[in-house]
């Protein structure tokens, strides 16, 4: 068994004295794991950091077993990040919670929003928006679809500013502000074209829109907690910092 594809380095671990194990977010064999031989090695080192993209040839004898990596750089993203700590915060909370995908379910569209992401670390009122729909898109890949096209309660999509904690779903204005203290806030674009300029209270609204079901729905009923990555982004970007 044998393929080569592009992939998003996700998490490497050591194994044994010389090699480490890869986890790679694939363009068209979902997220998949393999040995690299000398991936400990001065050579690799650099190449085997999370965020990095890669092409990857993987070889086993059956499609079931870790099989072997052989990988070459095409994009160093890592070393972009360090030199920033809300990129490398994005980064880094975006690799772990990829994670959670199914093992070698393909994922071809959050890997390629994934990609863009990376591409755009440097544009920091590009890539934030673009992790906040990802996410979205995350939560939907693992069974929670946010409607964020209609009112719960009246079936509108006019004026839709909140969202129900309850069910996920959009809510209008006129239907939730009696309930206003009870509802999560809905940035505009998060369900309509961009119109003008995206604000940072939009930002911080739509990141903890995602933060509340991501913990709700996904990480507290595996008893696991958000990456402290993610948990630094939110409070790095509300602070201006």
């Amino acid at each position: 068994m044998n393929w080569s594809d592009e992939g998003i380095i996700l998490s490497v671990r050591t194994h044994g004295e010389t090699s480490a194990i890869l986890e790679l977010l694939t363009l068209s064999h979902g997220r998949h794991l393999g040995l690299v031989h000398g991936g400990r090695s001065r050579r690799l080192r650099p190449v085997l950091q999370s965020g990095n993209t890669v092409t990857a040839d993987w070889r086993a004898r059956l499609a079931d077993h870790l099989g072997v990596y052989k990988v070459e750089l095409l994009q160093a993203h890592a070393s972009l990040a360090m030199l920033n700590k809300r990129a490398l915060a994005g980064l880094t909370s975006m690799c772990a919670m990829a994670q959670l995908l199914p093992e070698r379910d393909v994922q071809t569209g959050l890997f390629l929003a994934m990609k863009l992401i990376l591409e755009h670390l440097d544009e920091e009122e590009i890539w934030v928006k673009l992790l906040i729909r990802w996410e979205l898109e995350l939560l939907s890949e693992l069974g929670f679809r946010l409607d964020l096209t209609q009112c719960a309660a009246t079936g509108g999509k006019d004026d839709l500013i909140y969202v129900s904690p309850k069910s996920g779903a959009a809510v209008s204005r006129q239907a939730g502000l009696p309930y206003e203290d009870r509802l999560l806030k809905l940035p505009a674009f998060l369900h309509q074209e961009d119109r003008g300029e995206i604000t940072s209270e939009d930002i911080t609204d739509g990141l903890c829109l995602t933060q509340f079901f991501l913990e709700k729905r996904i990480y507290q009923p595996q008893g696991l907690k958000l990456p402290e990555a993610r948990l630094r982004l939110v409070s790095y970007l509300s602070q201006g910092d």
